[in-house]
């Protein structure tokens, strides 16, 4: 089982890395709690936000997103499966 850990939050932000997105965290009027700038390649995240929160709203935002896996290593990639398949059950 995935664990909400910095560790794991890191390992998320190094996948955005890859991808070229920038993660921002940051106050803001967010209606989802985060913002994607368009464009810009730029994801602000409400820094009020635990670990837990952010995890889940990067997750989403790479679940919705439509990214190409052949940027992410093998190893990243693998791993992102993992976690979204454990984390976005449905309830």
């Amino acid at each position: 089982m995935v664990k909400y850990t910095k560790h794991n939050l890191n390992k998320l932000e190094d996948i955005f890395n890859e991808l070229k997105i920038t993660v921002r965290y940051e106050k803001g009027s967010f209606q989802s709690g985060y913002c994607i700038v368009s464009g810009k390649n730029i994801v602000i995240v409400n820094k009020f936000f635990d670990i837990e929160a952010r995890i889940h709203t990067l997750l989403e935002i790479l679940d919705q997103g439509t990214f190409d896996p052949s940027q992410l290593t093998t190893e990243n990639f693998e791993w992102y499966q993992k976690v979204r398949k454990e984390m976005l059950k449905p309830v």
